[in-house]
């Protein structure tokens, strides 16, 4: 049967002559990086697998006894065949590839075997417990309306984050086997529920800090925090630009042309605004201060779109008046050369 010579220094990505500080801190760094609730599909399943070699190694290095020992038969170890093993039975240290760690129910006896506990004793591997691990710091999307960006709110949101695993109480262990529920790395996903606050205000893309909201810490140790990045949805009336607003206002030719004060409707209130004259679709108007409130510095403006909406409708007598006004307005396009 193919074998795989598991080199736990490489896998920590420390040097043989690495000291505890440096081990443990090599630890923590890559639980942290290949934590499987922070990857998905078949990441996930390559996470879950690293992170069982992780705890592996980190067992047996953080351990005096356990890394003498390792250290004494470790360099003559080549390509997982047996060695010359010194007086210690067959000098087998090797893990299959095809095994899963998660079967290895008589893992801890091959250790403890290996390292001398007493037949029927409940060996070190069974009561381990991973060193502390400050909890992962998790990102998400947070989805408010125009409406609640603006005035701001308390809203309720329901995300998954890492728990310690009930099942082993965070150790990865369950007796002398791997904990089935979590595969060994001591977390589950866990969905939670959280009231989150949003000030008013709030802009496209910014982040709401959630302090101890994130994963959670493993051996002890206290959560990560939660950062939600806020979206804003479209909205049917207005279109939000940075921290300004844009709406349409809809004018008859007669308030184009002579001017007129109209009304406008903001997101909390209704505003009249003053048409001047001889205004032109697509021309836009600013209500000053009327845009998106701000935490700090001024608040975004409000901008009224002109469309001007031309009937369709007219009235025989109507038609007529316009065909007075292009009368009186010919001589003066004609100075201006354009065709009539």
């Amino acid at each position: 049967m193919a074998v795989k010579y598991l080199d736990y220094y490489k896998i920590l990505g420390v040097e043989r002559d690495a000291d505890a500080k440096k081990i443990k801190a090599a630890y923590r760094k890559l639980a942290r990086k290949w934590h499987p609730d922070l990857h998905s599909g078949k990441k996930r399943e390559e996470a879950e697998e690293k992170i069982k070699e992780i705890n592996e190694a980190y067992e047996v290095l953080s351990d005096p006894e356990k890394k003498a020992l390792y250290d004494r038969l470790g360099p003559n170890w080549k390509n997982g065949e047996r060695v010359d093993s010194s007086g210690f039975g067959d000098g087998v240290f090797y893990r299959s590839s095809n095994i899963d760690p998660e079967d290895l129910q008589g893992f801890s006896e091959f250790f403890s075997s290996l390292f001398g506990a007493e037949p029927g004793r409940q060996s070190r591997r069974a009561s381990y417990r991973s060193a502390p691990v400050r909890g992962q710091d998790i990102e998400s999307t947070i989805e408010l309306s125009l409406e609640e960006a603006y005035h701001g709110l308390s809203k309720s949101i329901t995300l998954s984050t890492a728990a310690a695993c009930p099942e082993c109480q965070g150790s990865g262990f369950v007796g002398r086997g791997f904990c089935r529920r979590c595969g060994g790395t001591g977390s589950i996903s866990e969905a939670r529920t959280l009231q989150v606050r949003i000030p008013p205000g709030v802009h496209e893309g910014s982040s709401i800090r959630l302090k101890g909201q994130g994963g959670e810490g493993l051996g002890g140790a206290e959560r990560g925090d939660l950062y939600l990045q806020v979206h804003i949805l479209p909205h049917p009336v207005f279109t939000l630009r940075g921290r300004d607003l844009e709406t349409e206002i809809t004018l008859r030719p007669e308030q184009a042309v002579l001017g007129d004060r109209v009304t406008v409707a903001t997101l909390d209130r209704q505003l009249t605004l003053k048409v001047p004259p001889g205004s032109r679709s697509g021309q836009k108007l600013r209500l000053k201060g009327k845009g998106m409130p701000a935490r700090q510095g001024e608040n975004g403006d409000l901008y009224a779109r002109i469309k001007i909406d031309l009937p369709r409708d007219l009235s025989e007598e109507e038609k007529e008046l316009y065909r007075q006004l292009a009368e009186l307005r010919a001589p003066r396009q004609a100075e201006r050369g354009v065709a009539e």
